[in-house]
C-alpha cells in the first residue's frame, strides 16, 4: 500500500514539475512590417543581461536561436553568431562598421542606416535578429519554486537601420525536487517568440 502511494506521490512531482507559467511581455510591429519579408537573416552575438552562470551556456542558447529559425523555414539563409564572428574576425572593415553601429544603437538607441546598410551588404542579409537573455535563474514565488528563463528579440532591416519588429517572452517553469535544465526552458521561450516574428 505504501509503495503504491509513494509512486503515485512521485507521479504526482513530476506533472507538477512539467506545468509552467508563461507569457508574452509585449510584441511590436513596425508599420512597415506588413511588407518586410527578409529571405536571408543573420544573428548577432546574444547579449546576456542575466551574466552570473550564463557564460558556459551562451554557444548552446545561440545554436538553439539558429535552429528553431532554420526549422520554420521561413528564410532561404539563416546565419548563426559562429558564422558571424568569423566574417568579423576576418572581415577588418565590416568589424569597423559593427563596432560603430552597435556602440551608436546601445549609447543613444540609434540604429544608424548607412552602417545598417553597409553591414548588411557585407554580410550579404536582408536582416539582423538580436537576442538578450533578460532572465536566467531558479527563483521561489510565494514558496513556489520555479525555473525562470526571459528573452528578447529584435528584428532589424539591414537596407534602412529599421527596427520592425520586437518582443519578449518569459517561462517561469514550476518544479519540486528536480530543476528543469534552463537551457530547455529557453529552447521553449525562443520557439515562442519566433511564433510572432514577421517573415
Amino acid at each position: 500500500m505504501r509503495k503504491k502511494l509513494f509512486v503515485k506521490f512521485v507521479l504526482l512531482i513530476f506533472v507538477l514539475t512539467t506545468i509552467a507559467c508563461s507569457g508574452l511581455r509585449f510584441s511590436q510591429l513596425a508599420s512597415e512590417a506588413g511588407d518586410f519579408h527578409p529571405k536571408r537573416v543573420i544573428i548577432f552575438p546574444l547579449e546576456m543581461v542575466m551574466p552570473e552562470g550564463t557564460k558556459e551556456v551562451r554557444a548552446e542558447v545561440e545554436k538553439n536561436i539558429e535552429g528553431a529559425l532554420i526549422e520554420k523555414k521561413w528564410f532561404t539563409f539563416v546565419a548563426g553568431t559562429e558564422s558571424f564572428n568569423s566574417q568579423l574576425l576576418a572581415n577588418e572593415e565590416l568589424n569597423k562598421a559593427m563596432t560603430e553601429y552597435l556602440a551608436k544603437l546601445q549609447t543613444v538607441n540609434f540604429s544608424d542606416p548607412n552602417l545598417s546598410r553597409k553591414i548588411g551588404e557585407l554580410l550579404n542579409v536582408d536582416a539582423f535578429l538580436m537576442v538578450s537573455v533578460d532572465s536566467w535563474d531558479y527563483i521561489v514565488v510565494k514558496d513556489d519554486k520555479k525555473a525562470f528563463v526571459g528573452m528578447t528579440m529584435k528584428l532589424y532591416e539591414a537596407s534602412t537601420g529599421k527596427l520592425m519588429w520586437k518582443a519578449g517572452y518569459d517561462i517561469k517553469e514550476d518544479y519540486m525536487l528536480i530543476k528543469p535544465d534552463l537551457i530547455k526552458v529557453a529552447r521553449d521561450v525562443t520557439r515562442k517568440l519566433i511564433a510572432y516574428m514577421p517573415h
